[in-house]
């Protein structure tokens, strides 16, 4: 099986979330259990910049805006993956992150930068981009890549299947409609069944309309896409494709999440070494400021500071939780006035909440092994990372029962699982679990259990490597979809 993903970051040269980890650890994973796999990114300098011995494979010429296009080729740093690079200077070499400026406005022509990745995609698809390497499946990461099975589409004697991962319906890709002549697609694709969405053109839809199959990145999160409070508007069209829309957990890498082995946290352990853990506990409150107080519940949240992962939740619940005797230690960044209101708790809670506005990746390793509980109390959460990483360390989870969030933790058995998204019920599963540790062979009980959890990627490379199998049989059984 000759598989190509496609994806605007990978982790650890583009990073803005969770869609970067996943990227860089599922094709090796199925590279593992025997699949031929090939990225394919854009070349943003990060990328261009660490790829090994990239050459030239096409010199594509002016296209999207763009007057000097080529198709490199390399090799990923680490997995020694070949990778594929747009080479387009106009539209990716430049600073801030890969959608945004550093003021965090969007990039104006998002629509040619990422339009151009899918168009690449389905040439390569098509066996016109690299005749020596031609994908029996393309696999499209979220709104960036979803036009990839656009132009797949259009294109009929294109043999290759089609699957389009769905890691954050609230992000969908939405441009004007009147800049659909951009795109070179048959005004047929401009419908609402293809890409127009209430006046607009939406890239999400286009990996939802035109994939084989469509997957998400956790079976509750898959249930929750088909209904109004959790699909975004898009919700009948993932109805319509009911048959074709999976849920496949997210696994995490166990050599880079694995407290056993992990260089940047203070003292190495695992399931039979508690000592470990605790020494883990002391450093972090060394090295954050937070009072060196043995008894505390000490919480960790490593997140974006939005609305979505409930922060407000916390921020609400946070002064009567620390006059309890909790602590608090947060990273993160995203919405000024979020990040404002953290660096205000922590100016009225000094030695007992500290935040770092930012993210450092080593930071990260230690704030989780360190902690006793990670606090993930989204909103919606298609996947999360955070709670497995925390479940991997021994740091008890604490989150709301949504989409993978309530895949991967099991109410007081590997953490703490509350319903409502209020503060209230938050700080009663925050208190949930200071009784918990209060009893120390029961805390520890728990938090073996989550350590002993399988959370690699093999068993979700099995999973999608069965899907890869079933879109590959449909696509030689029946006629791409195309609009118009």
């Amino acid at each position: 099986m000759r598989v190509l993903h496609v994806a605007a970051e990978v982790y650890p040269l583009v990073k803005t979330g969770g869609l970067a980890d996943v990227v860089a650890a599922l094709p090796p994973a199925l590279a593992a259990q025997g699949a031929d796999v090939r990225l394919l990114l854009p070349g943003l300098p990060a990328v261009l910049e660490a790829v090994q011995s990239p050459r030239v494979v096409l010199d594509i010429g002016a296209v999207f805006g763009a007057m000097r296009v080529r198709l490199l080729k390399g090799r990923m740093p680490g997995t020694q993956l070949p990778v594929y690079l747009v080479d387009a200077p106009y539209l990716y070499r430049r600073g801030g992150s890969p959608y945004q400026a550093d003021d965090g406005s969007e990039w104006p022509d998002n629509l040619q930068r990422f339009a151009l990745l899918g168009w690449v995609a389905a040439h390569l698809a098509a066996g016109e981009a690299d005749p020596d390497w031609v994908p029996d499946l393309v696999h499209a990461h979220d709104w960036h890549a979803a036009m990839t099975c656009a132009y797949m589409a259009e294109h009929r004697p294109t043999t290759a299947a089609s699957v389009f991962t769905i890691h954050n319906l609230a992000f969908q890709g939405l441009f004007a409609h009147d800049d659909w002549a951009l795109l070179g697609l048959r005004s047929g694709f401009m419908s609402p069944a293809g890409l127009e969405f209430h006046g607009q053109l939406s890239f999400m839809k286009a990996g939802l309309k035109f994939a084989d199959a469509v997957t998400t990145v956790s079976p509750g999160y898959a249930r929750e896409i088909a209904t109004a409070e959790f699909g975004c508007g898009l919700e009948g069209v993932i109805q319509g494709r009911r048959g074709d829309v999976w849920g496949i957990l997210n696994g995490i890498d166990p050599q880079v999440w694995n407290p056993a082995t992990d260089a940047a946290i203070a003292s190495r352990y695992d399931v039979s070494q508690r000592a470990g853990k605790a020494a883990c506990r002391q450093a972090l409150q060394a090295e954050m400021g937070l009072a060196p107080d043995g008894a505390a519940l000490l919480v960790t949240v490593v997140s974006r500071l939005t609305s979505q992962k409930g922060l407000d939740l916390v921020l609400a619940a946070l002064p009567a939780l620390v006059a309890e005797g909790v602590q608090f230690a947060v990273q993160g960044t995203g919405d000024p006035a979020f990040e404002a209101a953290f660096r205000m708790a922590q100016e009225a809670h000094p030695g007992r909440v500290v935040v770092h506005i930012g993210y450092d990746e080593a930071r990260a390793h230690r704030l989780i092994a360190g902690a006793d509980a990670i606090a993930v109390p989204s909103r919606f959460e298609p996947c999360g990372l955070t709670q497995m990483y925390g479940l991997r360390y021994g740091t008890l989870p604490i989150v709301r029962r949504v989409g993978g969030l309530a895949d991967t933790v099991a109410d007081g058995a590997t953490g703490f699982v509350f319903d409502e998204a209020t503060p209230t019920a938050f700080a009663a599963a925050v208190r949930r679990a200071v009784v918990l540790r209060a009893d120390a062979a029961r805390w520890w009980t728990v938090a073996a259990a989550g350590m002993a959890q399988d959370l690699s990627w093999a068993g979700p490379a099995r999973d999608y490597l069965a899907l890869y199998e079933r879109a590959v049989a449909a696509r030689q059984r029946a006629p791409r979809l195309v609009a118009g």
